[in-house]
C-alpha cells in the first residue's frame, strides 16, 4: 500500500508536469518536477526519522500523527500497540494470580532452571529450606539443602518418588521433597511439611505395639494356666481354684481393654452423642459410692460440693470421664490415704476434681499423661490393673465438652484432675432434671 501510493503520487507529478510544459517550457517543467520529488522525498525521511525516535519508546498515546500513506501506517501502528499493551495486561494479569498463587500455597514451591539454580520461590518454601528470595536468586539448590539425601536425589535424577528430609537446619520439621520437571529446561521443586503425618503414624506405631504387648501377656497367662489344667486333670482342689481365680482376672483385664479401645474409638471418631441435664451434686454423690466401693474400706473418701449447678452434656461420658479419674485416685493412693472429689463453680466455670494424697507425679511426666498407653511406671500400672487408656479417654470426653483437664501433682504429696468447663455448659439448679442413673 506504502509503495503503491508512492508509485501513484510520483507518476500523478509527471503527469502534471506534462501538462505544464507546452506553457513553462522543459527547463521548468523539469525544475518543479524535481522540487515535488525532493519534498517528497523529505517528507518520507521526516516520518522515517519521526518513526524510528517513536520506536526507542513506543506508546500508544505518542504515536505520530500525518497524512497519506503515514497516515495509514500510523494508524495501524496505533492499534497494534494498543492490542499489544492489553495482550501484555492480561499476560501480567494471568503472571500476577500465578505468582500470588504461589505465595499462598501451602506447600513450598522453587523454581530451578536447567543447572538447578534458584528463579523463584515461595514463602512456604523458604520457611521449610531456609532460603533467602534476596541472596539466594541464581544460587545452586545443592548448595543451599547440603543433606546427603537430597545431594544423592538430585544426583541420581530419579523424580519418581519424593525423598524425606529430616533434621533440616537443625529442626525437627520432616520434609517431603520432589522434583517435577515442568518443561525443557525447567524443574518445580515441592516441599511439604509431613511432621505431623509422621507423628500420627508413630502413634499409629506405638499403639498396635502397645496393644499387642497389653494382650500378650494375659493371653500367655491364660493359655498356660489352660494347658496345665489339660495336661494335670488331678490337680489339687486349691491349686485349680488358684489357677482359675487367675485366668479369671486376666480375662477381666482384657475386657476392660477392649472396651476402654472401643470407647476412645468412638469419641476419636466424633460420633454424635446426646445431650442431657446432668445433676453434677447428685452425680459427685454416687462417684464417691464408687470410690468406697473400689476402696474398700483402704481410704477416707470425702465429697464437698460447694454449687448445686449442673452441667449441660453427656451423662454416660461425664460418668465414665470422672469415674475414670476416681478409679486412678484409689488405685495410685495408699492404704490410710484420702481421696476429696468437688464440684465447685469459679468465674461461672464448673470445675469438677478428684484431689488425692497419693504418691504424686514428676512434673515432666504430666504432659504426657493423656497418651495413649502412656505410663509413668509401667509396672505399677500394671499391678493396680489400669489399661494405660483412662486419661486419653478422660482428655477425648472433655473436648467433646469444650472443656480442659486440668493436672497439678507433686512427688510424694498427690496429685489432683480438675475438669474445667466453659460457663455456655452451666445450668441453673432450677434447670436439671435428675437422671436417675
Amino acid at each position: 500500500m506504502f509503495w503503491w501510493r508512492t508509485i501513484a503520487l510520483l507518476l500523478g507529478f509527471a503527469l502534471l508536469a506534462l501538462v505544464l510544459q507546452p506553457f513553462l517550457g522543459w527547463s521548468a517543467t523539469l525544475l518543479a518536477f524535481l522540487a515535488a520529488v525532493v519534498w517528497l522525498l523529505a517528507f518520507h525521511l521526516r516520518n522515517l526519522d519521526r518513526l524510528g525516535r517513536w520506536l526507542a519508546d513506543p506508546a500508544p498515546g505518542t504515536v505520530p500523527h500525518s497524512f497519506g500513506s503515514w497516515e495509514v501506517i500510523y494508524d495501524r501502528l496505533y492499534r497494534m500497540v494498543r492490542a499489544q499493551g492489553k495482550s501484555q495486561r492480561k499476560l501480567s494479569a494471568a503472571l500476577d494470580r500465578f505468582v500470588a498463587a504461589g505465595e499462598a500455597m501451602p506447600e513450598g514451591v522453587v523454581v530451578l532452571d536447567t543447572n538447578d539454580r534458584i528463579e523463584w520461590c515461595n514463602p512456604k518454601s523458604m520457611q521449610h529450606l531456609g532460603l533467602d528470595r534476596k541472596k539466594d536468586l541464581g544460587q545452586h539448590i545443592a548448595y543451599l539443602v547440603r543433606l546427603p539425601a537430597f545431594q544423592h536425589y538430585l544426583t541420581t535424577q530419579d523424580y519418581s518418588q519424593p525423598v524425606v528430609l529430616r533434621n533440616l537446619a537443625g529442626g525437627d520439621t520432616i520434609l517431603s521433597v520432589q522434583l517435577v520437571p515442568f518443561d525443557s529446561t525447567r524443574k518445580l521443586l515441592l516441599t511439604r511439611d509431613i511432621t505431623q503425618l509422621e507423628r500420627v503414624q508413630t502413634v499409629h506405631r506405638d499403639f498396635v505395639a502397645n496393644v499387642s504387648h497389653e494382650l500378650r501377656t494375659p493371653l500367655t497367662v491364660v493359655g498356660g494356666f489352660l494347658e496345665t489344667l489339660i495336661d494335670l486333670p488331678e490337680m489339687d482342689a486349691a491349686t485349680r481354684e488358684s489357677q482359675l481365680r487367675m485366668m479369671y482376672e486376666q480375662t477381666g483385664r482384657m475386657q476392660r481393654l477392649v472396651e476402654d479401645l472401643l470407647t476412645l474409638s468412638r469419641l476419636e471418631n466424633g460420633v454424635e452423642a446426646r445431650e442431657d441435664r446432668v445433676d453434677a451434686t447428685a452425680l459427685a454423690s454416687l462417684l464417691a459410692g464408687e470410690a468406697e466401693g473400689l476402696s474398700k474400706g483402704r481410704h477416707r473418701v470425702e465429697v464437698e460440693v460447694a454449687s448445686e449447678a449442673g452441667l449441660r452434656g453427656n451423662y454416660d461420658e461425664l460418668h465414665s470421664a470422672f469415674g475414670n479419674l476416681v478409679s486412678n485416685a484409689v488405685r495410685y493412693t495408699p492404704e490410710g490415704g484420702e481421696i476429696r472429689l468437688k464440684w465447685r463453680v469459679e468465674d461461672g466455670c464448673g470445675v469438677f476434681s478428684v484431689q488425692d494424697t497419693g504418691l504424686g507425679i514428676e512434673a515432666q511426666h504430666i504432659p504426657r499423661l493423656t497418651e495413649r498407653f502412656y505410663r509413668v511406671d509401667r509396672g505399677r500400672s500394671r499391678s493396680t490393673g489400669g489399661t494405660g487408656l483412662g486419661l486419653a479417654i478422660v482428655k477425648h470426653i472433655a473436648q467433646r465438652h469444650q472443656a480442659r483437664l486440668e493436672v497439678t501433682s507433686e512427688l510424694g504429696r498427690g496429685s489432683c484432675f480438675s475438669i474445667r468447663f466453659p460457663a455456655n455448659r452451666m445450668l441453673e439448679p432450677q434447670e436439671l432434671i435428675t437422671q436417675g442413673k
